[in-house]
């Protein structure tokens, strides 16, 4: 039986990426001597809200998440950011691999929601890591699986995040619409002769603000 253990050198982002990508270093260590043909990898990356502080200046872009502080000890509960995978090219003893881990601006998405509405520090992050192994001896190729108490925690610094995001969308960021709504946004945006979305969105909130007024 195999006897794995799991560390996560370094999360950075991926400055070639065609999507937002982080990318996972991560160090794998076979414990028993034995050697590895491959592994066909996978693992569920979740994020762990309650392993940090957060101040008033995050509660609020927090609320809408976990509702109000006094509840936190109730809410704050680890949720899964994403799932992926790699190939774990053949290995004695121990190896060291990078992990895509593509991510998403989609505000809808809770991962990108909570990042957003953090400030400085670090995301406090645990990968959880199963699949295939695939054995190499003497009788031939053997096939097993990773244990499935496999896994690594890291505290991704905020900062990591937000180079990503800034690479990729640049000062912007945005939302899904319906479809319907998305129709009359445009329609109010050609019968104003606004150049730009943003335009668009200003427009909007100024109409807002003098109701509320």
């Amino acid at each position: 039986m195999n006897d794995f253990a799991f560390d996560v050198l370094d999360i950075f982002a991926e400055p070639y990426a065609a999507v937002p990508q982080l990318t996972a270093r991560l160090r794998i260590e076979e414990r028993t001597g034995r050697r590895i043909h491959a592994v066909a990898l996978h693992c569920q990356v979740r994020i762990e809200p309650q392993r940090r502080h957060y101040d008033d200046s995050e509660q609020s872009g927090l609320q809408a998440l976990f509702g109000g502080r006094e509840r936190w000890t109730e809410t704050l509960k680890p949720f899964q950011w994403m799932s992926c995978d790699t190939t774990v090219q053949g290995f004695s003893g121990a190896t060291e691999v990078d992990l895509a881990l593509p991510c998403t601006y989609d505000f809808d998405v809770i991962g990108s929601r909570y990042l957003h509405a953090l400030g400085e520090g670090s995301v406090p992050l645990a990968l959880m890591f199963s699949g295939t192994v695939f054995t190499r001896g003497s009788k031939g190729f053997g096939v097993e699986h990773v244990p499935w108490d496999c896994e690594a925690r890291y505290p991704m610094p905020v900062e990591v995040w937000r180079r990503m995001v800034a690479s990729h969308f640049p000062n912007t960021g945005w939302i899904r619409l319906d479809h319907e709504v998305l129709a009359r946004f445009a329609d109010f945006r050609a019968r104003r002769g606004l150049i730009s979305w943003d335009e668009t969105v200003q427009a909007l909130l100024a109409e807002s603000d003098e109701v509320a007024l």
